[in-house]
């Protein structure tokens, strides 16, 4: 019973600490389903969403639950997605329908927050778990995760590789573990599993912020439809991305310390 009991506390210490990790995202979501709810303006909601997402980066600052250093992650998120976005919506794979000032290429500057909310919950996750990284392997993980940026454009018009590229990022790292810490437990999984049970999480994100509007998929304009099993596939590898943006700020931050290497 006494072990029953533990393994729940346990449990509801790792929710509360996986709800600090989303605030952010969480945060940004709810406000993109609110903005459809407000009256007409003069000003259009995806300006108003972008002015919403600088003020939450602010705050998350301000109240230290994001650091400077995680700032600048974020922020390299928010431009990585950026770009992402512009080439993506120009190949027409989603569309933001809506009309807005700050809006370029077909891409509201606020979609890049939607990268950035992804970033701050590495980020957070790296300081509140205590993560660290056995048998990491950074420059080959980071030749791979460049590889799978470049290849969500390069598909439109060479072969797609992401299962080429899936394979080799299991390969590169076999042996790697994350270690973590909930209360007195030190616990670990290996780095691949962690990158598909993130990828899972979110695709349900995705489900969630394209039904209240932040962005469509062709097959969603005329009403909303659940998101392709095959976006979660597509999530476990981008988030390799900012996996090796976090763990590099990390390294930088702990150089010294053979357990995260």
């Amino acid at each position: 019973m006494k072990t029953l009991m533990y393994g729940m506390r346990q449990l509801l210490r790792f929710a509360a600490l996986e709800a600090r990790c989303c605030a952010f995202a969480v945060a940004l979501v709810a406000g993109i389903a609110a903005s459809t709810l407000l009256p007409a303006l003069p000003v259009a909601r995806y300006d108003l969403l972008l002015l919403y997402g600088i003020g939450l980066t602010v705050l998350a600052w301000r109240l230290g639950w994001d650091t400077g250093r995680d700032i600048a992650v974020i922020a390299g998120c928010h431009a990585i997605g950026l770009l992402f976005e512009l080439v993506k919506v120009r190949m027409g794979s989603w569309s933001y329908p809506e009309d807005a000032l700050t809006k370029f290429g077909g891409v509201p500057l606020y979609g890049g927050f939607l990268y950035a909310a992804l970033g701050s919950y590495v980020c957070r996750a790296w300081r509140l778990f205590d993560l660290r990284l056995t048998g990491y392997r950074p420059r080959v993980t980071a030749v791979l995760a460049g590889a799978v940026y470049v290849n969500f454009f390069s598909h439109h018009w060479l072969p797609d590789a992401r299962w080429v590229l899936a394979a080799l990022l299991l390969a590169a790292t076999a042996g790697t573990w994350v270690r973590f810490r909930v209360g007195a437990d030190d616990l670990r999984m290996p780095l691949a599993l962690s990158f598909v049970l993130i990828g899972f999480f979110l695709w349900i994100a995705e489900n969630a912020a394209t039904y209240v509007g932040a962005w469509s998929y062709p097959d969603q304009l005329d009403g909303w439809q659940p998101v392709s099993p095959a976006k979660f596939g597509a999530w476990a590898l981008l988030i390799t991305v900012t996996f090796v943006l976090t763990a590099h700020r990390a390294r930088n931050l702990f150089p010294a310390d053979p357990v995260r290497e």
